[in-house]
């Protein structure tokens, strides 16, 4: 094991019961499948700052501000063992704004509003999908912070209490 990390953001987008997903097209290392409604790579300055960078790429890739959202929230953190290196995501969930129009577009591909029901049949990054099933599974229903690595089969979530 070389030692290489690749520290990534996502966040999901919520208006209602509904939730904001990227058919992410053209990507250096996700590409034709649904994510999150924006993310991607920590900038150097960002290292120790997960909400800095879903921030930034939320304005890069959609256009909003921190203004535009409303109860940002980090609920996950996924580690994952590819490609000669690991992969750590933070998934961050947060409400789009009621006076926030939810036609939006992004630099990165096409966005549509799913409900929670539809997610399960998309086709998704191998963590993202394990999120978002722990997510209408369980993660829905709290307010935890969870941390899970992946494994042959999928991710093993737990509670990261603070301590």
């Amino acid at each position: 094991m070389s030692g290489k990390l690749r520290n990534m953001t996502a966040i999901y987008l919520f208006k209602g019961d509904k939730v904001l997903l990227l058919f992410r097209q053209g990507g250096s290392v996700v590409n034709n499948v649904w994510t999150g409604s924006a993310g991607g790579h920590f900038e150097e300055f960002e290292l120790n700052d997960a909400k800095a960078c879903v921030l930034r790429e939320l304005n890069e890739e959609l256009g909003l501000s921190g203004n535009d959202i409303h109860n940002l929230c980090l609920r996950y953190v996924a580690l994952r063992r590819t490609n000669g290196e690991i992969r750590q995501n933070y998934y961050f969930f947060a409400n789009l704004n009621e006076n926030i129009s939810d036609d939006l577009t992004s630099n990165e591909g096409k966005v549509r509003w799913f409900s929670l029901e539809e997610i399960g049949e998309l086709e998704m990054p191998f963590t993202a999908k394990c999120v978002m099933e722990h997510y209408c599974e369980k993660g829905r229903f709290s307010d935890k912070l969870y941390v899970g690595a992946t494994n042959e089969t999928g991710v093993e979530f737990m509670e990261l209490p603070e301590s």
